[in-house]
């Protein structure tokens, strides 16, 4: 890679090829398109924001709360959060008359929320007009007894008849309030391909943090019941990132039972089962008992990615996440074995690009040196890792895409690390598969 558009985070529109929807199951085949960073945005600065998201993201995570008191076939087009950051942003509609929206796509969350009016000051400014529950002939409050509301999850008991539920999520950029609902929502941009879905809970909120740039909102694609992958009864789903070098491909993503892995190649590792504590439920976490590089095993603690049972530790996948985080005792034995392959002078690269690990690239060199894979040993299964999936170049330096992290801490497996992989999520069997695959042709 060697221009700023090259270093752009993934970005993705989602475009519908088929919508139905029966009864409780859900299966689309969408096209992913990468938007690229602003022009002025350098590729060092696309890392080094791209990081200090996620590490804002990975902060945030064991001090989320969801707070509540008593007080078939879907698609929708979707683009990347811009200039910087990890996110996909969603469109979709809401309500009847349908009103569209741009909606991060979480997998890290369950809850679905967009701006309601009126917001007053406590709003953020977003690109579309703000939905009006007043305005709508399907909006309805969602009953406090119902089994999707947060109020009867939380209370234990049954809630009194005719109370509407009041929520306060954060997140890792940011917070949001308001009152648990629900909607029709409208997927698909043609009129041919849209797809109706009655009765999806959501939260109207009126009250959020400034911290949702581009959006109107969220999708969660979590585990939790309150997620839209759940409320569909999808089941499972996946999506096969194109490479970061590549500007012209288009990418996809699945979702039900269009989602499907053939072929040789295909590895798959169970779930680890998550603890039950929110936010640790919602995340898919997997079991990574070591890593290689070439031939070669480093010499990682068997127990470096263990979850433990007071919710520390572990290993999650997460596609809102840029860069991959590694234990500090994993991550050491990683840089180590880096360095010593590169012959390239090293130079201090945390200003610019935030990566702890990074190389010069002198205009005699044309291109950096070939390196061999990286292996991530998951349960039963291998995950191999070209070089370009774990190395990021850009204004000079050739950079490895890992930090660490604080030992205790989870890690994280991003999205650069998952370029020209078919990874399929299944749900119902509580298993990740994936396979190499030429991602721009699938």
């Amino acid at each position: 890679m060697s221009s700023t558009s090259q270093m752009a985070s993934v970005a993705v529109l989602l475009l519908a090829a088929c919508a139905t929807m029966a009864s409780g199951a859900a299966g689309v085949r969408v096209g992913l398109t990468r938007i690229h960073a602003e022009p002025s945005v350098t590729a060092s600065q696309f890392v080094r924001d791209a990081l200090r998201r996620d590490m804002y993201r990975q902060h945030a995570r064991f001090g989320r709360e969801l707070a509540a008191s008593s007080d078939g076939t879907v698609s929708a087009p979707t683009r990347k959060d811009l200039p910087n950051g990890g996110e996909y942003l969603m469109m979709l509609a809401i309500g009847t008359p349908p009103l569209a929206y741009p909606a991060i796509a979480d997998t890290g969350s369950d809850l679905i929320w967009t701006q309601c009016a009126p917001c007053g000051k406590r709003c953020f400014k977003q690109p579309a007009p703000l939905y009006n529950p007043s305005s709508s002939t399907t909006f309805g409050v969602l009953p406090c007894n119902s089994s999707l509301s947060m109020c009867a999850a939380l209370a234990g008991a049954t809630p009194p008849l005719g109370c509407a539920c009041m929520y306060n999520q954060t997140y890792g950029t940011g917070w949001t309030a308001g009152v648990q609902s629900t909607e029709t929502f409208t997927f698909g941009s043609a009129a041919a391909d849209q797809t109706r879905v009655p009765h999806i809970a959501f939260g109207c909120s009126n009250a959020s943090s400034d911290d949702w740039n581009g959006s109107a909102g969220l999708v969660g694609l979590g585990r939790g019941i309150l997620s839209l992958v759940s409320q569909l009864g999808a089941g499972r789903f996946s999506y096969c990132l194109t490479p970061f070098q590549d500007t012209n491909s288009t990418s996809t993503l699945l979702l039900g039972p269009s989602a499907a892995l053939n072929g040789t190649g295909v590895r798959s590792t169970p779930f680890v089962a998550s603890p039950t504590k929110a936010p640790m439920s919602t995340y898919y976490y997997l079991n990574l008992t070591g890593i290689s590089i070439g031939t070669t095993a480093l010499s990682i603690p068997p127990n470096a990615f263990s979850l433990k049972a007071d919710g520390t530790g572990g290993l999650i996948i997460d596609s809102g996440t840029t860069i991959t985080s590694l234990v500090d005792t994993a991550y050491q034995k990683v840089r180590a074995a880096v360095k010593s392959l590169v012959t390239l002078p090293t130079t201090d690269g945390s200003d610019a690009t935030g990566l702890d690990l990074c190389f010069a690239l002198t205009s005699q060199t044309s291109a950096p040196p070939a390196m061999p894979s990286m292996t991530l040993h998951f349960d039963g299964a291998d995950m191999v890792l070209p070089a370009d999936s774990y190395m990021i170049s850009g204004s000079g330096l050739w950079c490895l895409a890992m930090r660490n992290q604080t030992d205790g801490a989870m890690s994280t497996l991003g999205n650069y690390q998952q370029q020209n992989m078919h990874i399929l999520y299944d749900v119902r069997k509580e298993s990740l598969s994936f396979a190499p695959a030429k991602c721009s042709t699938l």
